[in-house]
């Protein structure tokens, strides 16, 4: 039976994958649509400064902690099974959001709602992988890139336009008719090739661990203005953390099946990916979340015109990302792309550090234009670039591996951003009390109400403050905010060079399948071979994912295309 003969067609792989696509969405707009609302979502429930960054990093934190774990039971049980629990724990948590009465009621159904979107996000790429031929894989990335931009520009948007007419309690409502309708296609339309019974042992104490390290770190980073740098809190949460991580590697390099296999390191091409992803999930996600705030705090905009302010953003990463990835497809060259886009990232981060409450609009397009289309140049291509040198065995954890570097990267960039943030325009306004103080008694009877509102703690609106303290606000919040993003400027330095320093290793012709059946043929024999792929819960008849052993890189340059060359 060739390959070429049974594989799915493009009409069968939109149907099975149409469910997974809306289910993605849903939950990536989850994190997106918020962008805009939080500046009247967290004064709206009392919270603060960090009660903002926690509604982000809440999320962010239980789906980077959920991915491995969600990848450990897809080896244990039905895929398909296990995307719909995980969609069905993503729509309970966006209900319970949508009628939160308290900040720390809204955080913890965000935190719920991570871990349903992170196994949404993991399984629907397994899944994408058993049912997509990698040689089919080019046509579908567009797809990816639509799912992505889409999310990214529609989420503000969506989220500023319900906050401003219905609520922003529909924020968390509206996902849940797109959940049920992908629930729906889901059970109609994928069906998954059967799978033999595999024991798979999973890593109870590596996964606590793990949870414990990033937990403590991210909750020392998000407070640490509040504990100060050499406060009991301080040695006890970053002790801990440190604790748990040496526990964390000492119980992996002896787990029967490691969460996280730390042999994977050995290989320079995955330890360069992550450390780049790192950088690159502090871009997407820290940097992207406070544009928000800045346009409505610092340039007065409400949550539906800061949502269409974002744009530039999405279209930079929307367009980069399906043009490189077809250029990719066609030519085989990569590494050019990855060395660019991470360039083009960090000056557009570095720009973005330069905003006042006075900077052209158009200028702050450009500038996120550009962050937008390096983040569309590098992500995908690195998770592409590992899998490429990745041992079969291994091509799960290792995909999945750098996703969950790049979504704790982007967990802390948003606390690190955060607490910069916060810390300085906590100091900006202690500067500027004089100055604060003079333009509130010139407001009369109104100035009690707001000298009230700066001495209770929580967020003010800027656009509903009178003039003279809003001149002030606006200003100092650009201030603050250009300032946090600076933190993503060192990263992606160090981003460019990982990028430069990966192997150009010339991008494999043969999938998984079909290398496995080449050792059959070598004398391993057929029916090992296959029992080992219907154990992987790989469809014989479709593929999987595009890899290259490094041993066996030499034997497969001849069939690698032109344009890639070793470094």
């Amino acid at each position: 039976m060739t390959d070429a003969s049974t594989r799915m067609s493009h009409r069968q792989v939109l149907e099975a994958i149409s469910g997974l696509l809306l289910a993605m969405f849903a939950s990536m707009m989850a994190n997106t649509i918020v962008g805009t609302s939080l500046p009247i979502i967290v004064p709206d429930l009392g919270g603060t400064q960090t009660d903002y960054t926690w509604v982000v990093t809440a999320s962010l934190l239980t789906t980077a902690i959920s991915t491995p774990i969600w990848g450990k039971l897809a080896d244990l049980t039905n895929r398909k099974v296990l995307v719909l629990v995980a969609l069905t724990l993503f729509l309970a948590a966006s209900a319970v959001a949508g009628f939160a009465q308290s900040p720390g009621m809204l955080i913890a159904a965000r935190a719920f709602q991570g871990v349903g979107a992170g196994g949404v996000a993991a399984l629907s790429q397994v899944i994408m992988a058993d049912i997509i031929s990698p040689r089919e894989r080019g046509k579908y990335m567009g797809l990816f890139g639509v799912v992505m931009g889409v999310s990214t520009v529609g989420g503000p948007i969506i989220g500023g336009v319900l906050t401003d007419t219905v609520g922003w309690h529909w924020n968390f409502f509206v996902g849940i008719p797109l959940g049920l309708i992908a629930f729906a296609v889901i059970v109609k339309t994928l069906t998954l090739a059967p799978r033999a019974n595999r024991r798979v042992r999973i890593d109870y104490l590596g996964i606590v661990l793990l949870s414990v390290a990033s937990s403590l770190l991210l909750i020392w980073v998000t407070n640490v203005k509040d504990y100060g740098w050499l406060s009991t809190e301080t040695y006890v949460m970053v002790g801990g953390a440190i604790v748990a991580t040496a526990l964390f590697i000492w119980v992996e390099t002896r787990a029967a099946e490691p969460l996280v296999p730390l042999s994977l390191f050995r290989n320079r091409t995955f330890t360069l990916a992550v450390l780049a992803s790192i950088s690159i999930g502090v871009a997407m996600f820290g940097t992207a979340v406070y544009l928000g705030q800045y346009f409505q705090m610092a340039r007065g905009f409400d949550p539906t015109g800061a949502g269409l302010m974002t744009i530039p953003m999405a279209a930079g990463m929307l367009i980069c990302s399906t043009v490189v990835g077809q250029l990719v497809t066609r030519f085989g060259a990569w590494k050019r792309y990855l060395v660019i886009g991470a360039v083009v990232m960090t000056i557009g981060n570095g720009l973005l550090a330069t905003l006042t409450a006075d900077t052209h609009l158009a200028l702050v397009g450009l500038y996120m234009f550009l962050l937008g289309a390096g983040m569309g140049m590098t992500m995908q291509n690195l998770v592409l670039v590992v899998q490429n040198t990745a041992r079969s065995q291994e091509m799960g954890v290792a995909s999945s591996g750098v996703n969950f570097f790049r979504t704790i990267g982007g967990t802390a960039g948003v606390a690190v951003i955060g607490s910069v943030l916060a810390s300085t325009m906590t100091d900006l306004l202690a500067q500027r009390r004089d100055e604060l103080m003079t333009a509130i008694a010139g407001l009369g009877a109104r100035g009690a109400e707001v000298a009230e509102q700066f001495r209770s703690g929580t967020m003010p609106v800027a656009r509903d403050l009178p003039e003279p303290v809003r001149v002030i606000v606006e200003q100092v919040a650009a201030t603050s905010i250009a300032h946090a993003f600076l933190v993503g400027v060192p990263l992606g330095v160090l981003s460019i060079l990982c990028i430069v320093f990966l192997p150009n290793i010339p991008l494999g012709r043969k999938n998984n399948a079909e290398r496995m059946r080449e050792q059959a043929a070598a004398g391993i024999g057929e029916e090992i071979v296959d029992d080992a792929l219907a154990q992987a819960g790989v469809p014989l008849a479709t593929g999987a994912i595009p890899v290259t052993d490094d041993q066996s890189r030499a034997t497969q340059d001849a069939d690698a295309p032109r344009g890639g060359r070793r470094s």
